[in-house]
This record gives C-alpha cells, structure tokens and sequence, in this order.
C-alpha cells in the first residue's frame, strides 16, 4: 500500500511537471507573438513612412509635357525687384506681367527642322571635349575641345552658311519678337535682337571645362546683363531623340518642368523671378537654339548674314 502511494504522488509529481512544460511553452508562443507582430508592424510603419516623405520631397510639377500639342500655357509670377528696377527705364518694353509662357504654334516644324540642319552643319566642324556644345551665328563662336574657334575666319568653313540659312534665322527670330510683343503687352519695335543667340547641342558626356556645365541654377539676368526677355526654341523631342535634359524653373513650392519638343518655344522675363536649369543629358543628344531680346538698344544686335564672312 506504501509502494502504491509512492507511485500515486510521483506520477502525480510527472503529470505536473509536463503540464507545467507545456503551459510554460504556450506562453512562450504568447509572448513571441505579440512580438513578431509589433516588428512587422514598425517595418510596415517605416516603409509607408519612406514612400511618405519622398513624395512630400518630389515637389516638382510637369509644366509642358512632350505629349502635348500646346497653342499657349503661361504662368504669372511676381517680378524681382531688381528686374522691375532695371526695366522700368525702357519706355514700351515693361512688361505687363512677369510670366513664362509656352506654345507649339508660333514656329513651325519645318522651320525648326531648318534650324536644326543649320546648326548641324556648323557643329559637325567642332564641338566641346565635354556634353556641350554651341554655335553662335552672331559671333561665329563654335565650340571646338576645350576653346571656341570663329566660324567666319577659318578657311575650312568660308560660306559655309548661305543667305537662306539666315533668311530662316530671321524670320524665325521676328515671329518670336512679335509673340514676346503679344504676350507679354510691348512694343515689338522696343525690343531687340541681343548676344549671345546660339544653337546648343547636349550629350551625357562628362564635363571638361566649365562651359560643359549647363546645369547649374542660374538667372540669365546674371550671367547676361543685356538679357530683358530670354527664349528657347527647342529642336528635338525630350523622351525620343534624348533622355534627361528637361528644362526646370525653380519656384518656392513646386518646380515646374518643360519637355522640349521639336518647334516648341518657351518664353520668360530674364530677372530672378524666372531661377532655372537644365537636368542632365543621360542619353541621346538634345538641340535648342537660344534667342534673346534686350530693352537697352546699346546691347542690339543686327541679323547674321553673309556680310560676316568679308568682315
């Protein structure tokens, strides 16, 4: 009967012990639950909070997109008081606004093709070590490795550009100067031709001096004190003959972008107002031809011709 007992009380002791076992490892589940839960929970937490703060960083905005056919998309904004200042002198050339404006129907495909095969033809005789490159047919500066060389001195390029190449200049440049007129309410006979005018050519090749480096912010009021009123016309499609390379103005909120297009003309005050850069070339080749205005008829410039190569 003591043996019994015995054996009553140590298989009570076993049971005890294996029900302590198992309630000891259910916990141990209960408590790495919670656990696991709570660590994917501050993982998800994290990642939405990622995906949050890089949107709320991205605060740029498509102004013109490639895909578009625009008749005419401005955006008023308030002129730098420098600017103002400096304008206010020009009788006829103040502006009704500071703005930029966009369209794809003042110049024409062919036209913009013309230029295109223009410039082309002068660049193919030069062209920077580095991704930028330029062609001013006012000066004949062309780029050529790390210097400039004169298009209208060297023997290799003696009429290489005809009458008809500048005829289409010119009118080009007069139906740009009479849509600054309409735009922005001046007198197109206030307003003038001004350097540097130039075609530029864009490829993702690396820097060499710091004329390659076209990237930078910058106002063109700045780098060119005879700027008033600055244009682009682009001469190749952003997305299709080139990546990168978008032209972005720099506003407090919410930068706005323009996709260039073959003919499309982009059109903005030259003071502070109008902050902006050029994105990198990642691949491709991007062609625009820049064609300023001034206010100041000391800073007018006249039509190339060929009177420049007996200069």
């Amino acid at each position: 009967m003591t043996e019994l007992k015995r054996r009553n009380k140590k298989s009570i002791s076993n049971e005890k012990k294996d029900n302590d076992s198992i309630n000891t490892k259910e916990k141990s589940k209960l408590s790495n639950l919670p656990l696991r839960v709570l660590s994917r929970v501050v993982v998800i937490f994290s990642l939405l909070t990622i995906v949050y703060f890089s949107s709320k960083n991205d605060k740029t905005i498509t102004f013109a997109r490639q895909s578009d056919i625009l008749a005419g998309k401005g955006q008023i904004i308030d002129c730098s008081e420098k600017y103002l200042k400096e304008i206010n002198k020009y009788e006829g050339c103040f502006p009704k606004e500071c703005k930029r404006f966009v369209t794809d129907k003042v110049i024409s495909e062919s036209e913009s093709l013309e230029l295109l095969q223009i410039a082309k033809k002068g660049l193919k005789y030069g062209r920077s070590s580095g991704g930028a490159s330029i062609l001013d047919l006012h000066s004949g500066a062309l780029s050529k490795g790390q210097h400039f060389v004169n298009i209208y001195k060297r023997d290799d390029m003696k009429n290489l550009f005809t009458e008809t190449d500048f005829n289409v200049f010119k009118v080009v440049k007069e139906k740009i100067k009479f849509a600054i007129a309409h735009h922005f309410g001046v007198l197109p006979s206030k307003i003038y031709l001004t350097h540097p005018t130039f075609f530029s050519e864009i490829n993702p090749k690396n820097a060499v001096t710091i004329h390659d480096e076209y990237w930078h912010p910058h106002v063109d009021k700045e780098t060119y004190k005879s700027f008033h009123y600055t244009t682009l016309l682009y001469l190749s499609d952003y997305s299709k003959d080139f990546k990168g390379g978008r032209f972005v103005f720099v506003d407090e909120n919410h930068n706005k972008t323009v996709e260039p297009r073959l003919a499309r003309l982009s059109i903005f005050t030259s003071g502070a107002e109008n902050l902006h850069y050029v994105e990198k070339v990642t691949s491709g080749t991007r062609y625009a031809m820049t064609i300023s205005f001034t206010c100041d008829k000391n800073y007018a410039i006249e039509d190339p011709s060929t009177k420049k190569y007996s200069n």
